[in-house]
């Protein structure tokens, strides 16, 4: 196959994405959670309670208590929490995007051993505030808005040392662990149920333009430090090791390492991403 088959393969291939099309979630059942949780820390944690009551106890939704969190957190100069408030809180009416934000919190409880309630994704975990940040500069991008698009990439990237194109994108589902260093380009794709590890690089490899960063498959765990460049597919259920350097396709559930990466087994799990299970022990490959 020459590589404008190649190419035309692959575009035919990313009409079949599956962005936020995952199980269903009660976002009233997250957001109860969310304020029994608030309730019972206010009474023990008094330093945090000006916090608890102006983002959760105060707020009568998952949306309203976002576009707060994210005011409290972007905040700038150049746009002032006043400011901010009213832009968000208007964004964030989208039940699609509370939603999305809903499927995070879950994801995080589920997959992350550190996380203990979905209370604390919202207060404490920027991996969690980035990709909110993000679903905003998407909402904004898709609607023209392009410039404040870019300002609320930029502020993302200087408060939460993550990089995500407003045009990329990303499912729902996501675990984003850590986050410091997460770079993400313009026409990258990241389907739902995907869990990625701090320094990870979808990027380009030049100056090419349209379609030219990566396309994540359900299912996927991106290590630590894991660089994937170019208009490669990572395909559902792979599991890309810690560091390693992936230029060129994986297959669907196998596992690559190395620089450049290379195929060491095939993955244990369906889906690696919703076990975390980093080690590389696989399945001999058949």
């Amino acid at each position: 196959m020459n590589s404008e088959q190649h190419t035309e393969g692959k575009a035919e291939s990313v009409k079949d994405v599956r962005i936020c099309q995952s199980r269903p979630v009660d976002v009233n059942a997250v957001w109860s959670q969310i304020r029994e949780r608030a309730e019972a820390i206010v009474e023990d944690e008094h330093g945090l309670r000006t916090l608890l009551d102006d983002v959760v106890l105060s707020r009568s939704s998952l949306g309203e208590a976002l576009a707060i969190r994210l005011a409290r957190k972007l905040a700038r100069e150049d746009m002032t929490r006043e400011e901010l408030n009213p832009l968000l809180g208007g964004i964030f009416e989208s039940q699609e995007l509370v939603e999305s934000a809903a499927r995070d919190i879950c994801a995080i409880v589920e997959r992350d051993a550190a996380c203990d309630s979905p209370l604390q994704p919202l207060l404490f975990f920027k991996g969690f505030m980035a990709i909110s940040t993000y679903r905003v500069s998407h909402e904004l991008w898709g609607k023209g808005r392009k410039e404040l698009a870019l300002y609320f990439q930029s502020l993302a990237s200087e408060v939460f040392a993550v990089d995500i194109h407003p045009a990329a994108r990303i499912g729902c589902g996501i675990l984003l662990d850590h986050a410091t260093s997460f770079v993400v380009g313009e026409t990258a794709i990241i389907e739902d149920n995907v869990s990625i590890l701090h320094e990870v690089t979808l990027g380009g490899t030049g100056k090419e333009t349209g379609d030219r960063h990566p396309i994540v498959r359900s299912g996927v765990l991106l290590g630590a430090g894991s660089k994937v460049l170019g208009r490669v597919e990572l395909g559902e259920g792979a599991k890309i090791g810690a560091g390693s350097v992936v230029l060129s396709d994986v297959a669907p559930h196998s596992t690559v390492a190395g620089v450049p990466a290379q195929v060491v087994g095939v993955s244990r799990e369906d889906a690696p991403a919703l076990e975390m299970d980093q080690q590389l022990f696989c399945r001999a490959m058949m």
